[in-house]
């Protein structure tokens, strides 16, 4: 007799895990609402809870007594196509969570995301395995569909692991951030991380060209989707620097300038430009006008106050970036005009990036440029990693070009309190050899 009443309780289990899989296979159209994904899982798991009880019942000595072999074959069915479902699941949710790994803001991040990936594609594999022995001990044609469907998501969800592209983007529309250039060719010259350059765009050939220029052509990997983010570069850079910063500034410099001499067409448009202007100390004052963060661009006023302070200090200040607006009709007094030089024909054509760090090297070299002022700009990061003195304004603490503050010799924010023009005025003392005190160790550089 107890063995009549365990029997029917494992039909009502059997029929009930039947059921609920039934229910949840029908409402797979609304996964896509809120919750509906997580309530998918958790019914799935629970029809599967159910079946593996049933079965592990039904097929214990005594309690078949009753020779009802449709109770193992009913749990086996549900849990065929549960496992199907559960590894279906599982690749979405593999793909998924890849993605937002990939974008993951740290190298940390990033690897722990795809530690969870891999998790998931476990699991897929799992139900995949159970799933076809499951349909082999059926041996029916739908046990055997419900089979072939978790493979075929297992496999897909394996396939996203070891398509996991490990590369960094080099971007090479103009529409993209110029210093990111900078920031990849560095972590390739430090550390090795692969690249993958942006296919079919206006500088892809320059960026090609300033790479094996640079010697990293065996760092460069064909393009493919889901790269890495390039978040992780500065903390890359300021990684290598922070072991050992002078042996990483060396070797950027090697890379970025080579051991050519400046061509004389880049010295040559220089020198013309700042025929007449005092040999003495200069200072670029960097103008910024961009779509991305428009509340990080220049403001007339402050670079009027920047290059004020920059003459006390006895510098000559010479605009760079982007020219001047706001509908201005002159630059500040005393200053000296070299904005959208990066526009100019010498610094748009094949060794592009190149050109425009031997620009900045010439005026350190001849006309006696000491450092760089203003705020967060692509153009900056250059040859801030080679060696130039920078101060970069911030209206609140930068984390990612933070880490290089402290690491990268002469690399200094400088967010706008009530307080920071007068750190500014201390740094362009500094930089101009006029502060009674020797610089802070961790603001020296090689000058090359």
């Amino acid at each position: 007799m107890p063995d009549l009443v365990e029997s029917l309780d494992l039909r009502a289990l059997e029929r009930a895990a039947a059921v609920i899989l039934a229910d949840e296979l029908a409402s797979a159209a609304t996964l896509h609402l809120p919750g509906g994904r997580d309530r998918h899982r958790r019914q799935i798991e629970h029809a599967i809870y159910l079946a593996n009880r049933v079965l592990a019942a039904a097929e214990e000595d005594g309690v078949n007594v009753g020779g009802d072999a449709r109770l193992s074959a009913g749990a086996r069915s549900t849990l065929v196509k549960a496992h199907a479902a559960r590894a279906r699941d599982a690749r979405h949710g593999a793909g998924q969570l890849s993605l937002g790994a990939q974008r993951a803001p740290t190298c940390e991040a990033c690897d722990d995301g795809w530690r969870r990936v891999e998790a998931i594609v476990a699991a897929a594999e799992a139900s995949a395995f159970v799933a076809a022995r499951m349909a082999a001990e059926l041996d029916s044609n739908s046990a055997w569909k419900a089979a072939r469907s978790a493979e075929a998501a297992a496999r897909d969800a394996r396939r996203i692991v070891d398509e996991r592209n490990h590369a960094y983007t080099f971007h090479a529309d103009p529409g993209f951030s110029f210093g990111e250039g900078w920031y990849l060719a560095a972590a390739a010259v430090l550390a090795g991380v692969a690249i993958q350059i942006e296919p079919g765009k206006r500088q892809t050939s320059q960026a090609e060209r300033f790479l094996q220029d640079a010697g990293l052509s065996s760092r460069l990997v064909p393009y493919r989707s889901r790269p890495r983010a390039n978040k992780h570069l500065p903390e890359i850079v300021a990684s290598a620097f922070r072991a050992d910063p002078l042996s990483a500034q060396r070797k950027l410099r090697a890379a970025f300038l080579g051991d050519a001499p400046i061509p004389q067409a880049v010295i040559d448009w220089a020198d013309l430009r700042l025929a007449g202007v005092s040999a003495g100390r200069k200072v670029l004052l960097w103008v910024r006008y961009g779509g991305h963060h428009p509340t990080r661009n220049t403001t007339f006023p402050e670079l009027v106050e920047l290059a004020r302070r920059a003459r006390a200090a006895d510098c000559v200040p010479v605009l760079v970036g982007d020219a001047v607006r706001d509908g201005e009709l002159s630059v500040p007094s005393g200053a000296v005009d070299m904005t959208l030089f990066w526009k100019e024909p010498i610094f748009q054509g094949a060794d592009m990036r190149r050109a425009q760090l031997q620009f900045i090297e010439h005026l350190k070299r001849a006309h006696g440029l000491v450092g760089q002022l203003g705020v967060t700009t692509a153009g900056m990061d250059g040859p801030a990693l080679m060696g130039l003195p920078t101060m970069y304004l911030t209206d609140a603490p930068n984390v990612r070009l933070g880490t290089w503050v402290g690491t990268v010799p002469g690399y200094q924010e400088v967010v706008r309190d009530d307080r920071y023009l007068e750190r500014v005025s201390d740094g362009l003392r500094r930089w101009a050899g006029d502060s009674p005190s020797p610089a802070p160790a961790r603001f020296q550089y090689e000058m090359g």
